[in-house]
């Protein structure tokens, strides 16, 4: 890593926000991962439902299990059911983000340095599919086949690469007029050379923190996909089909509903956070403006 890269690091940890945010998605990511190990092990398990059900947190139940959140109206374990649930929403949230920039770049990239036609009918398309409404599709798509995790990466995957796209095309056709590609041109270097490894690693910075800002945004749609149902499906836990279990029980047992509801708000705002340090950190010229 040379100087530069770890002078950019350093700034993003010095930044309050950046070592909250970071703080709080590494113990999630933690959490996730260790879910075996964290946990009662199986977010699925029902022991006596009319002995175990909506117990309380920190209840220890007829079997001297102890539960740190409490538990559903099945009797599971809510902790369980939130540490494996992570490991949904993370994973949903992040392979949505890597399918939309991966997209993105592959036309953001062949527009911007491309010329005829094949970028007016890019560019076109993109416009046409920032102009439909993406809750609608998103409904739309996932109810036209059996919903599932996959699915939900697929569906928010191919509706969010359209502002990445935007992105990386004015970053090439940026990039494209400045002297050394210009010298690359006259050095008889084929145009698809030039383009990945010339332009693209030049133009990733923006697409990082929109990156950093679009996992907190696919992590939010997820949940909203499985609390209307048409996302992960039951008994699979992930924090959106957890708080649609829990919101008939706020009353008489709102942790169900709470504790996946913080989870989620937490994790979504780290990302923002990260997502504007790592802007600072990567373009300080425009510190202090947050990238929508």
């Amino acid at each position: 890593m040379g100087k530069g890269e770890g002078g950019k690091v350093r700034s993003l940890v010095r930044d309050p926000r950046g070592r909250f945010g970071l703080a709080v998605l590494g113990l999630a990511l933690l959490c996730a991962l260790a879910a075996p190990v964290v946990s009662a092990g199986d977010p699925a398990a029902q022991r006596d439902v009319v002995a175990t059900r909506f117990l309380p947190p920190l209840s220890t139940d007829l079997h001297g299990v102890v539960h740190p959140l409490g538990t559903d109206r099945f009797g599971r374990d809510v902790w369980t059911r939130l540490v494996y649930g992570a490991r949904i929403s993370l994973g949903v949230g992040t392979l949505a983000v890597l399918l939309s920039v991966a997209i993105g770049l592959v036309v953001g990239a062949v527009a911007g340095f491309s010329s005829g036609p094949v970028p007016v009918v890019l560019l076109a398309l993109t416009d046409f599919a920032l102009a439909l409404p993406r809750v609608v599709l998103l409904l739309l798509l996932a109810a036209l086949w059996r919903p599932s995790a996959a699915l939900v990466v697929v569906v928010l995957g191919l509706t969010g690469w359209m502002s990445i796209a935007r992105l990386v095309h004015g970053e090439v056709r940026s990039l494209a007029t400045r002297p050394f590609v210009e010298g690359a041109v006259s050095l008889g270097l084929r145009r698809t050379r030039i383009l990945a490894r010339h332009i693209l690693p030049n133009a990733l910075t923006p697409v990082i923190v929109a990156a950093a800002l679009g996992i907190g945004n696919a992590i939010m749609l997820e949940a909203g996909l499985s609390f209307l149902g048409v996302g992960v499906q039951p008994p699979v836990p992930s924090w959106g089909n957890m708080i649609a279990s829990g919101r008939d029980t706020l009353l008489n047992a709102p942790w169900v509903a709470t504790a996946p509801g913080l989870a989620l708000v937490l994790v979504v705002v780290a990302c923002t956070l990260v997502g504007d340090a790592l802007q600072d950190a990567l373009q300080p010229a425009n510190r202090g403006q947050t990238l929508r």
